[in-house]
């Protein structure tokens, strides 16, 4: 199976590389166009900040060619607002793929601390991506913007308030944790997503 990580200026792609070789997988990091749209599946990784992020995107015309992508396309952690339609660090537009808005957590209590950092219980579970995992299964989350729950929510997790926790649209899935980083959990979550069709 031919995998591509997309190439732009966000950190955390070499443990999503060290993760797929785990499952046997060797990925391309490429932001070449014509190979993005052959391969099999496509990751889009990343922690940075949305409007540099964005920036980089548009400079390069990734943007339009990770929108116009046909294969299972899995954003993960920032790759997951970015393919929202809007996000509130940096007042960004971005990809669009979802109609969702990107907010900033606001503490509501001294105990609240931004960016949310740990193991988060997963809930509402209910798509193939989470296929042999149960609700109350942990992941890792680390980020201090959000995505309301929405008709595209495939899995929620609470932290200050219940936020998505992972989203699907026609092929396109993402998550807001690190499967990567999220040990057997997210190993399942990725080879399930390799497997997808």
């Amino acid at each position: 199976m031919d995998v591509a990580i997309v190439k732009y200026n966000a950190g955390n792609i070499f443990s999503v590389v060290n993760a797929l070789r785990r499952l046997g997988i060797e990925p391309e990091i490429t932001d070449d166009a014509e190979k993005l749209q052959k391969v099999d599946r496509v990751l889009f990784p990343g922690q940075g900040h949305a409007k540099t992020t964005m920036d980089y995107l548009r400079d390069h015309h990734l943007d339009k060619i990770i929108q116009d992508l046909r294969q299972p396309v899995l954003g993960i952690c920032v790759g997951m607002q970015l393919l929202c339609s809007h996000s509130e660090e940096g007042d960004t537009d971005c990809i669009g793929v979802f109609p969702a808005e990107v907010k900033k957590f606001k503490p509501q209590h001294q105990e609240d601390k931004v960016p949310a950092m740990g193991w988060n219980s997963l809930y509402d579970i209910d798509d193939v991506l989470f296929k042999g995992i149960d609700n109350g299964d942990f992941s890792y989350f680390i980020h201090s913007f959000y995505v309301p729950t929405c008709e595209y929510t495939i899995a929620k997790t609470s932290y200050i308030l219940p936020y998505s926790a992972a989203m699907h649209k026609d092929n396109f899935w993402a998550t807001q944790f690190h499967p990567e980083k999220s040990g057997k959990i997210g190993e399942q979550i990725l080879t399930n997503f390799l497997n997808i069709y």
